[in-house]
């Protein structure tokens, strides 16, 4: 079965239970993932676009971001050409030719961002709910290519299948690399580092401890932590305590801040305002 959505389609069941706000708490260990290819991390960390950087503007890009996640996967195509249209007006101003060669409108790179944002909601759905069926895992990956669809990703550059995913996913890992500009960047952001000193205080271990957690081993390599046995062993714990909350949990309060977003883009594009 291809990697195809049609537009009039709604989002299978999967994807709803996916989108979790639970999900925030594996956001940096995403970010991490998305920015562990060199020419996305030196486009962000070096990036002139101050309106859109994490480490001067965090709310701003959390909305953005979460907006962006919010459409791609709920909303209509009508809202995802609006998204896309104000994503790249802000992208067109993100490029780069030195030390290392960066255009946002990279549809290679928007493939890898993708895939990130696709293997985290699969990694969430998994720890939330136990492992999908391959029924479900078919429709959630189908529809994950709207990840990169929502953008310049064409579909059939998204993996056929999932099988063709994870080889894809194989592939790319050879292909992480973080330099001085970028591990330190996401080492920052990993300690939360850009936050005042109570933030930073109150909340950079604790937040520190679940981006190392929620990273696959090569990354946190990578990044240069370590991450022990008990390390993992706790980890494990926090999950198993995010699953049982997730179930407890009334629907709209699982799916919230998503539904959120979703309804302030909406209201943004029928009052014609910005949703970026």
């Amino acid at each position: 079965m291809t990697a195809t959505a049609t537009s009039t389609e709604r989002p299978p069941k999967i994807v709803f239970d996916a989108i979790s706000g639970m999900a925030l708490s594996a956001a940096a260990a995403n970010v991490v993932m998305q920015l562990s290819r060199l020419p996305v991390g030196h486009g962000v960390a070096e990036s002139t676009v101050d309106s859109g950087r994490v480490d001067k503007h965090p709310i701003k890009r959390a909305r953005t971001t979460l907006s962006y996640i919010a459409v791609a996967m709920l909303g209509t195509e009508d809202e995802r050409l609006a998204m896309r249209r104000e994503v790249n007006g802000a992208h067109k101003h993100v490029r780069a030719k030195e030390p290392v060669p960066y255009n946002a409108f990279d549809r290679d790179l928007q493939l890898w961002v993708a895939a990130c944002l696709y293997w985290g909601t699969e990694m969430i759905y998994t720890m939330l709910y136990g492992d999908p069926t391959p029924e479900q895992v078919d429709a959630l990956y189908r529809h994950g290519a709207r990840f990169g669809t929502t953008l310049q990703m064409t579909e059939d550059m998204w993996p056929p299948d999932r099988a063709a995913f994870e080889e894809y996913w194989t592939e790319s890992l050879k292909k992480i690399e973080m330099d001085d500009v970028t591990r330190g960047y996401l080492r920052d952001l990993t300690e939360l580092r850009f936050f005042h000193a109570p933030v930073r205080w109150t909340l950079g271990r604790l937040h520190r401890f679940l981006t190392l957690g929620f990273l696959p081993e090569p990354f946190r390599d990578e990044l240069g932590y370590s991450w022990t046995p008990r390390d993992q062993a706790r980890f494990d714990r926090f999950a198993r305590l995010l699953a049982r909350i997730n179930r407890a949990m009334p629907r709209p309060l699982r799916e919230f801040p998503f539904n959120v977003y979703l309804w302030d883009v909406r209201r943004r594009i029928k009052k014609s305002r910005p949703i970026v």
